[in-house]
This record gives C-alpha cells, sequence and structure tokens, in this order.
C-alpha cells in the first residue's frame, strides 16, 4: 500500500507552501535612501596636509592647545563627547571676539568634529564641522566648514560668507603647519 504524501503544515496564514518559516520580524531591506544633508547655506575650505589622521585628530582634539596655533578660535576648552558644551572664544578677521557655547554633536576619532550653536533665539543654527579624509598613511584632506541655517541664517552666512571663508582658510593653513611640524619631529 502506498504512503499517503505528508500533510503541509506550513500553509497557511503563518508559512508558504513549503518554504521554511521564519519566526520574528521579515528582514528590512537595506535599500534606504542616503540621509538629507541639513538645509543651509554651506561654507567650506578643504585643504591637504601631509601628516596621519592620528596627528591631525590629536591636535585638533587638544581644545587647550588651540591657543597656540588656532588664529579663529584663540581659545577654546571643554570635553569633547556628544552633547558636551565647549567653552570657545571666536576671533573672526575684522571683528571683536565673541564667546561661544557650542554643543557637540558627534565625533569619531581620526575623522570628524561637528558641533552645533543656536543664536538669536533659533533664527540662526549652525552646525561646524571638521572632517579628515585619509587618502594615504601619510596624507589627508581636511574639510573646515559650517552649515548655515534658520529663519535668518543664510541671509546672514551670504552677507558673513567671505569672512568665514578667509577664517576657515587661515584655520586650515595653521592647523597644516601644526600637523606637518608635529609629524616631522616624529617620523623615524
Amino acid at each position: 500500500m502506498p504512503v499517503p504524501p505528508p500533510l503541509n503544515l506550513k500553509a497557511g496564514p503563518f508559512g508558504t507552501n513549503g518554504s521554511v518559516t521564519r519566526l520574528g520580524p521579515k528582514p528590512m531591506k537595506m535599500d534606504l535612501p542616503p540621509p538629507k544633508p541639513p538645509k543651509g547655506l554651506r561654507i567650506e575650505h578643504r585643504i591637504g596636509i601631509q601628516a596621519p589622521a592620528e596627528v591631525i585628530w590629536e591636535v585638533i582634539s587638544d581644545l587647550d592647545a588651540w591657543a597656540q596655533w588656532n588664529p579663529v578660535y584663540p581659545k577654546a576648552s571643554g570635553e569633547i563627547r556628544i552633547g558636551a558644551e565647549l567653552d570657545m572664544t571666536l576671533a573672526l578677521p575684522g571683528q571683536e571676539p565673541r564667546k561661544l557655547k557650542p554643543i557637540v554633536l558627534e565625533w569619531v576619532p581620526n575623522e570628524q568634529l561637528h558641533w552645533r550653536l543656536v543664536m538669536l533665539g533659533g533664527l540662526v543654527r549652525t552646525i561646524r564641522f571638521i572632517e579628515i579624509e585619509a587618502l594615504a598613511t601619510e596624507g589627508c584632506i581636511v574639510s573646515n566648514g559650517e552649515i548655515i541655517g534658520g529663519l535668518i541664517g543664510p541671509r546672514i552666512g551670504k552677507r558673513m560668507g567671505r569672512t568665514l571663508y578667509r577664517a576657515f582658510v587661515e584655520m586650515n593653513e595653521a592647523l597644516k603647519a601644526r600637523a606637518e611640524a608635529l609629524w616631522q619631529a616624529r617620523k623615524p
């Protein structure tokens, strides 16, 4: 006598005809669109630095030493951690120095430091960034800039754009000189 085929217990609302039943949620598809960048006016300067990303990060992350090399932020202190408030003095060319209290948004050692500043009751919101892109063992590109948003931020940014750009150029050149000198002193 022939044996009847087994019952298909996986058919129905919880299984599919003969396939393996998986418990739990269905796996997510990873076809998500890339995240949108923050809205606002972007002002940025990029520079090549002949030093490893670790050396550049060492210079950037030592906020207390910024007074020794940084013409744009002659005073900076605080702890680099997400949500921490930094204490900085901003000295833009041709303007009186101003005290700032930005909040660290994110940081990745040897890669990036981002902070946020809200001014004029939220009408101006900025995201300041310093990003290191390693191209070789001893060569990197550093992006130094700001995204100026909020209700009136882009208008103010357009008015101050050239001043901010000059400040980013000065800061990048000073960072380059400091990091390359530090690396040259350490090279075997």
